[in-house]
């Protein structure tokens, strides 16, 4: 499966504008931006994968191109989809990237797997 390679160099220069280090992952089929660490945002075929805040959650799934993040078959609490005409406008994406950086230092890291059973 493949993802926006444009959508990717724009989130690339969101965060290279705000002096924001990350790594890059291909996971879930996409690409996947870590913070310190952590998921922060990321590309599932044209859609913006957003971490947000999830006392934000219910109300920034009010704005425009927002949705569940539905991805393993039912809503994951605090990850959002977003839809092209959620994003087209910098102003936009900037908002979105902004929120997952925001919510970034408190967000959990994924639990290391442990290669022994």
């Amino acid at each position: 499966m493949a993802y926006d390679e444009h959508l990717a160099d724009r989130i690339r220069q969101v965060f290279d504008e705000c002096h924001v280090a990350t790594e890059e992952k291909r996971m879930m089929g996409g690409l996947c931006f870590m913070v310190n660490g952590k998921m922060c945002a990321g590309i599932v075929n044209e859609r913006l994968m957003a971490r947000v805040d999830p006392t934000v959650y219910e109300q920034v799934l009010q704005r425009e191109g927002a949705r569940e993040m539905d991805f393993t078959g039912r809503p994951m609490r605090g990850f959002v989809f977003v839809e092209a005409e959620g994003i087209d406008e910098d102003e936009d994406l900037l908002f979105w990237l902004d929120l997952c950086l925001e919510y970034n230092p408190r967000a959990r890291s994924s639990r290391k797997r442990s290669g022994k059973k």
